[in-house]
């Protein structure tokens, strides 16, 4: 019995470890063609995708910088003699930056292989529909800020009664930029295109870092004006 019990003991498999037993695979046997399938949808150097990428980038970047100088220094506003000819400027510089933004995203999305499960009616239909949802954000958005307060009327000192909390403000928090971002992503589906969807994962990145900027900002002008208004 007891050299049985040994023998037993002897050939029972070997029980894996806390990793799985990870110290068993052979490094060599793993299929790599997967990961490789996946990053043969994307040339990461070709110029026009890297394009896209700066341009993305760039905007938040520029209505931010020239938002907080402006603020500060009113440079802008007294170049111009009045602070809505000065946001008016401005608001076109950055309506031609976001024009350029959408014409380089659309050209990078041209130049790279498409994702044959998106590339079918149902999928053009289901980008559709997620670019009509951010539409309708994008738009609200605007009607509900007016044009001043889209192009950031905030830091040229005109200011709106008071913070817009109507819709689509009362549904999320920033819905013209997650519209926006839901903007591309329908672009992306309808076009099935693997290089659209990492330009929104961009896209919305950089909004997010855009709000961490702007939101105290935002937060603090209508603190102070709200705060003006009570020592009247």
């Amino acid at each position: 019995p007891g050299r049985a019990g040994g023998t037993v003991a002897a050939h029972r498999p070997r029980e894996a470890g806390c990793c799985g037993g990870l110290d068993t695979l052979d490094i060599a046997q793993v299929d790599i063609s997967v990961m490789a399938d996946i990053f043969s949808y994307w040339d990461w150097t070709n110029l026009k995708f890297n394009l896209a990428i700066l341009a993305v980038a760039f905007n938040p970047l520029f209505w931010n910088i020239v938002g907080h100088w402006e603020h500060r220094t009113r440079s802008l506003t007294k170049l111009f003699g009045s602070p809505f000819t000065a946001c008016y400027s401005v608001a076109v510089v950055i309506l031609l930056l976001n024009v350029h933004r959408s014409y380089s995203f659309t050209e990078a999305m041209k130049i790279q292989p498409k994702i044959q499960l998106l590339d079918s009616p149902a999928g053009f239909y289901m980008g559709s529909g997620i670019l009509l949802i951010g539409t309708i954000f994008v738009m609200s958005s605007f009607f509900a800020l007016g044009f001043v307060g889209t192009f950031l009327g905030d830091y040229f000192g005109v200011l709106k009664e008071a913070k817009v909390l109507t819709f689509p403000f009362n549904v999320m928090e920033n819905p013209m930029y997650w519209g926006s971002t839901l903007n591309y992503l329908g672009l992306a589906i309808m076009n099935a295109s693997p290089t659209g969807l990492v330009l929104t994962a961009w896209v919305a990145a950089v909004y997010k870092v855009a709000i961490l900027f702007e939101r105290p900002f935002t937060e603090e002008v209508y603190r102070q004006k709200e705060k003006s208004m009570k020592n009247k």
